[in-house]
C-alpha cells in the first residue's frame, strides 16, 4: 500500500510540474504582459506605414515580443524590458508564451529616451536552438539584422538570409527596423513561475509540453490569424 501511495505522489508532483494551463492568481504583472504583448503585436500587423511580411513570419521558428522595452538616451545606447516568446510546435500551432528579459544594446532608430513595442522573429532551428539557452546574445552566439518593412517585402539580402533573428520596433506609432546588435535575451524564470504558479522549464514550455493558459488564447489566436500555416523553407 505504501508503494502505491508513493507512485501515485510521484504521478501527481509530474502532472503538477507540466500543467501550464492553470495561471497563478496573483501573477497579474505577467497577465498583463502577454496581453501587453498581444495588443503589440497585433498594432504592429496593423501599421499603415509597413508591417511584417507575410513571407518572414511564415518561414519563422519563433516570436518574441516585448512591450513597452525600455530605452536609454539614444547616443548612450543601452535597453531593457519583460516580453515573452512563443514557437512552433507544428505548422499550425504556437506553443504557450514563455517569459523573456531583455538587456544592452541599442535599439538606434528614434532619438531620445522612451519606450517602444519590440518584435524579432527567430528564422531557422539553429536559432531557436539558441534560444532556448540560459545566453541569447545577438551579435556573439547568435545573428541578427534590421527587419525589412512592408508586407510584401522578402528576406533575400545577403545579411537577412544569413540572420538567425530579425527585429522591428513601434514607438509613437512609427513602425520601424531595428537593429538589437549588443542586446542579451534570457528566460525570466521568475516570471514563468508566477505565470504558472510553479517552476517550469523554459524549454519544454516552448517545446509545447502544457496546455496554454487561458491568458494566452487571445495570443496565440492573434497569431495564427496572421501566420496560419509554417513555409517549409522556414526549416
Amino acid at each position: 500500500m505504501k508503494t502505491g501511495w508513493v507512485c501515485l505522489l510521484s504521478a501527481a508532483t509530474l502532472l503538477a510540474q507540466t500543467d501550464t494551463s492553470r495561471v497563478n492568481p496573483n501573477a497579474s504583472n505577467e497577465v498583463k504582459r502577454v496581453q501587453g504583448a498581444t495588443a503589440a503585436f497585433d498594432e504592429m500587423m496593423h501599421a499603415k506605414d509597413g508591417g511584417i511580411a507575410q513571407d518572414i513570419l511564415e518561414k519563422s521558428q519563433c516570436i518574441g515580443i516585448v512591450p513597452n522595452l525600455k530605452r536609454a538616451a539614444f547616443f548612450i545606447g543601452g535597453q531593457y524590458g519583460r516580453g515573452i516568446v512563443t514557437c512552433r510546435v507544428s505548422e499550425t500551432r504556437w506553443s504557450a508564451p514563455a517569459m523573456i528579459a531583455i538587456e544592452g544594446g541599442s535599439i538606434g532608430v528614434q532619438f531620445g529616451a522612451g519606450e517602444t513595442d519590440l518584435v524579432f522573429a527567430v528564422m531557422n532551428r539553429s536559432g531557436m536552438d539558441k534560444l532556448m539557452q540560459d545566453k541569447f546574445a545577438i551579435g556573439a552566439n547568435v545573428t541578427g539584422a534590421i527587419g525589412p518593412i512592408g508586407r510584401e517585402v522578402q528576406a533575400e539580402t545577403d545579411a537577412m538570409m544569413r540572420a538567425e533573428v530579425l527585429s522591428w520596433s513601434r514607438a509613437r506609432g512609427v513602425f520601424a527596423g531595428v537593429s538589437l546588435q549588443g542586446a542579451t535575451i534570457h528566460p525570466d524564470k521568475d516570471a514563468d513561475a508566477n505565470l504558472y504558479g510553479h517552476d517550469v522549464s523554459f524549454r519544454a514550455v516552448l517545446d509545447g509540453h502544457g496546455k496554454p493558459p487561458a491568458v494566452a488564447q487571445p495570443l496565440l489566436t492573434t497569431l495564427s490569424r496572421y501566420v496560419p500555416k509554417q513555409s517549409r523553407t522556414g526549416e
